[in-house]
C-alpha cells in the first residue's frame, strides 16, 4: 500500500536505544516505550484513513522524524507530515530525484561544498559543514544548491541519535559572491525558509556562520530576521575561522580547517553512505498526496510574499 508500509497493528515495535539515549529522549521529547508505540499506531491509522493521502512510508524511522520533531504531539507531527507531503509535490525541482549519481550533483558533492562531519559536536549532534566558496553560484542554479542539502538531510533523518539530539549547521562563508546573493530570488527564498521552519523533519538546534564578508552583512542580517523566533536565537555569527573549534572538536574538522580528516576523505566516505542508501532517497518520490486538497497549506506560503519583497526592498548591499 505505501512505501515501508506496515499492515500489522498489534505489532510491538522495537526501537533499542542506548541508556544515554533514551535518557535524553524522555528528558527532551517525553519519549518512552509506551508513547512511542502509542504514537506509531496513531499516526499509521491516520494515514490509512487520511483523504489526501495517495501514498506515504509508514515504517517506524519515518514517522518518528516527525514524531520526535514535535516532541510526540501526534496533532503537530500528522500536520508536519503533511506539509512534508505538499511541498515534495509542489516543488519537485528541490525535493525530488535525490540520486547521488545524478552529475550535478554529483559534481557539487565533490566540490566539498556540503559534508557532516565524521564526529558530533558537544551535546551529540550531528554537525553539516558548508563553505559557500566551494559552491559555484555561476555553474549551479539554487535548484542545485537545495536538492544536494535535501539529499544529505533525507539520508541522516532515519537516525535515532539525529532525531533525538539534532544539528548544528557550520557555515564558512569565506569565498561568498554576489552571486550567492543573487542566486535564490525573494519567492524562492520566502518559499525555503517557510519549508525549513514548518515542513521539515529535523531539530535544528545551532547555526554558526563565519567569515561573512562586510558586503553580505545586510543581506544575512535580512534573512535570519525571517526566521521564527526560535530558530532566530540558535542563529551565531564569528569573525573566524578558529571559532569553530569553540563548539566543535578540533579532530572532526577537515584537516583544511586544523582537523585530522581530509576533506576529499569525508567526501568519498559520504558518497558511500549515501550510494548505500540511494533505493530508498529514490522511493522517497513514490510518495503521494492530493495538493488540491491543501489550499490551506499552500496559500501559507504565498501569504509570505509581500512581507519578504517589502523586506527586501529595503535592502541596500553595500
Amino acid at each position: 500500500m505505501g512505501v515501508g508500509y506496515d499492515s500489522d497493528d498489534n505489532t510491538v515495535e522495537e526501537c533499542p536505544l542506548a541508556d544515554g539515549l533514551r535518557l535524553v529522549a524522555k528528558q527532551e521529547l517525553r519519549e518512552d516505550d509506551i508513547i512511542r508505540t502509542h504514537s506509531l499506531r496513531a499516526m499509521r491509522n491516520w494515514i490509512r484513513k487520511h483523504p489526501d493521502i495517495v501514498n506515504c512510508r509508514t515504517d517506524a524511522p519515518f514517522l518518528l522524524r516527525f514524531l520526535r520533531t514535535k516532541k510526540f504531539s501526534v496533532p503537530m507531527a500528522q500536520d508536519m507530515l503533511e506539509r512534508y507531503l505538499v511541498i515534495r509535490q509542489l516543488y519537485p525541482q528541490w525535493f525530488s530525484k535525490l540520486d547521488v549519481d545524478d552529475p550535478v550533483i554529483s559534481d557539487i558533492l565533490d566540490s566539498g561544498y556540503l559534508v557532516p562531519l565524521p564526529g558530533r559536536d558537544e551535546f551529540g549532534r550531528c554537525v553539516m559543514f558548508s563553505c559557500a566558496g566551494r559552491f559555484d553560484p555561476y555553474k549551479y542554479t539554487s535548484a542545485d544548491m537545495a536538492r544536494v542539502h535535501a539529499l544529505i538531510g533525507e539520508s541522516l533523518m532515519d537516525d535515532a541519535e539525529n532525531q533525538i539530539k539534532g544539528y548544528s549547521y557550520v557555515n564558512d562563508e569565506s569565498g561568498l559572491l554576489m552571486g550567492h546573493m543573487t542566486l535564490w530570488s525573494f519567492s524562492d527564498l520566502k518559499r525555503i525558509i517557510r519549508c525549513l521552519q514548518s515542513s521539515t523533519p529535523m531539530r535544528h538546534k545551532s547555526t554558526y556562520f563565519i567569515n561573512v564578508p562586510n558586503f553580505a552583512d545586510k543581506f544575512f542580517t535580512a534573512t535570519v530576521s525571517f526566521l521564527n523566533s526560535k530558530l532566530k536565537s540558535r542563529v551565531k555569527f564569528y569573525s573566524g575561522q578558529k571559532d569553530i573549534q569553540k563548539f566543535i572538536d578540533p579532530k572532526y574538522l577537515p584537516k583544511e580547517y586544523g582537523g585530522e580528516i581530509p576533506l576529499a576523505t569525508m567526501i568519498v566516505e559520504l558518497k558511500k553512505k549515501l550510494r548505500a542508501k540511494r533505493e530508498m532517497l529514490m522511493a522517497l518520490d513514490d510518495m503521494k498526496i492530493n495538493v488540491n486538497g491543501k489550499g490551506k497549506i499552500i496559500s501559507e506560503f504565498d501569504d509570505m510574499q509581500k512581507e519578504l519583497t517589502g523586506s527586501f526592498r529595503k535592502l541596500e548591499v553595500d
